[in-house]
């Protein structure tokens, strides 16, 4: 049997937390949530993903483009229908002008766009400064990169920062600030304030902006602000997005970037030794979705918002405390008050307590944050309405257990 050579692939294991001190590398929490599901007959509330399809127009242009052949190798750097709806799409929505042939990369879904950023623009030794809980990719590319991660804890109730942690955490080592905005997995929306002043450090310490903006659409109660947008973050500012979470096509992997021509061209080079290209009869579908009328996205907002109000109805009935979600797929609650101080040992004995999976926010958390987020669980709400209902039903079990 062959000895594999030690490599970055422990720094990224490690990076996610899945290395064991054995050096073995186990399963995410995710993959064994839905493997436990599946083997169970539970209702996934768990991985992140709708359990129905987008809409028609935007499926039907997808067909179209395999029936016409546009099935090989697209351009590198996305084909031009996809950039100019992706440049389109920023002046429509938040007045950002972007020059399509020089600030436009479509990628293989957000996660290689952050993924193809950070290896990029991160020397080993560099300090990248997420909020946390944060999105598992994050720790595991920031470690494949060489760079040192640094986090801010986002704390129950509210999912705020402190500004005072957030300013000690940002220094003249911080090569980059990752913004996840809606967040996963809180579903807190950040205000104004805390992207001033995210802005002013970078500024101060020469730092690059990263933003995660997979939710823009699925902002809820309080508006999405874009951080390029406010005065001197656009030159320093890599803003991220997909078509995934908006139009229900998680499958499809159309991601994408904008930002300064100097900075795409370095994570052009990157991505190129990744993926090189994907999705061609997907990119011009993704690019119709992004030309249609105003009241898709607003409807689908509005949409989703009630299926969190349906989930977190359910799960208060249920006994758990609720957190407010201002945005994304999801909502979170304390199984504290239930009498559950474990979220892991929660979660792997919820579908038989109620036949519904969900996942610990610790699989979120590093070391730091972990004692306090140990009985917090993430609920997924982006699933058909009679399945939410099944699941508030089934989960009323719990406070007669």
């Amino acid at each position: 049997m062959t000895t594999l050579i030690p490599g970055p692939w422990q720094r990224a294991a490690h990076g996610a937390g899945l290395l064991g001190d054995d050096g073995t590398v186990s399963a995410t929490i995710f993959a064994e949530m839905s493997a436990l599901a599946a083997r169970t007959g539970a209702i996934n509330l768990g991985q992140g993903f709708p359990d129905e399809d987008g809409p028609a127009e935007v499926a039907e242009a997808a067909v179209r483009s395999i029936r016409d052949g546009v099935n090989q190798y697209p351009p590198g750097i996305g084909m031009p229908v996809l950039r100019e709806a992706i440049a389109e799409h920023q002046q429509r929505f938040y007045g950002l002008a972007v020059d399509t042939d020089r600030e436009v990369l479509v990628t293989a879904g957000a996660t290689e766009a952050l993924a193809a950023t950070l290896l990029a623009l991160v020397e080993t030794g560099d300090e990248v400064v997420t909020f946390e809980p944060f999105y598992d990719a994050y720790g595991a590319t920031i470690a494949l990169a060489g760079g040192i991660h640094r986090t801010v804890p986002l704390r129950a109730p509210g999912f705020a920062p402190d500004l005072d942690e957030l300013r000690a955490a940002v220094t003249d080592r911080t090569r980059i600030i990752l913004v996840n905005d809606p967040h996963n997995p809180t579903g807190a929306i950040f205000d104004r304030q805390t992207l001033e002043t995210i802005v002013e450090l970078a500024n101060r310490h020469d730092a690059i902006i990263v933003t995660d903006e997979v939710y823009e659409h699925l902002a809820f109660d309080r508006p999405h602000i874009p951080i390029a947008t406010l005065p001197g973050a656009s030159d320093r500012t890599v803003s991220i997005s997909s078509g995934g979470k908006t139009f229900s096509m998680t499958g499809w992997k159309i991601g994408w970037v904008t930002a300064h021509p100097e900075l795409i061209k370095a994570i052009t080079a990157v991505k190129q030794f990744l993926t090189y290209v994907n999705g061609a009869p997907f990119q011009p579908a993704i690019a119709a979705g992004l030309r249609m009328p105003d009241s898709f996205f607003t409807d689908a907002a509005t949409t989703l918002a009630a299926k969190r109000d349906l989930l977190s109805a359910g799960l208060d009935a249920a006994g758990f405390d609720v957190f407010a979600s201002h945005g994304s797929y999801f909502v979170v609650a304390d199984a504290a008050s239930l009498g559950y101080t474990d979220a892991v040992a929660f979660c792997r004995e919820l579908p038989h307590l109620a036949g519904v999976v969900a996942v610990p926010i610790t699989a979120f958390c590093g070391p730091r944050m972990r004692e306090e987020a140990a009985s917090l669980v993430r609920f997924a709400f982006c699933k058909r309405v009679e399945v939410l209902e099944r699941a508030a039903e089934q989960l009323s079990r719990l406070g007669h257990a």
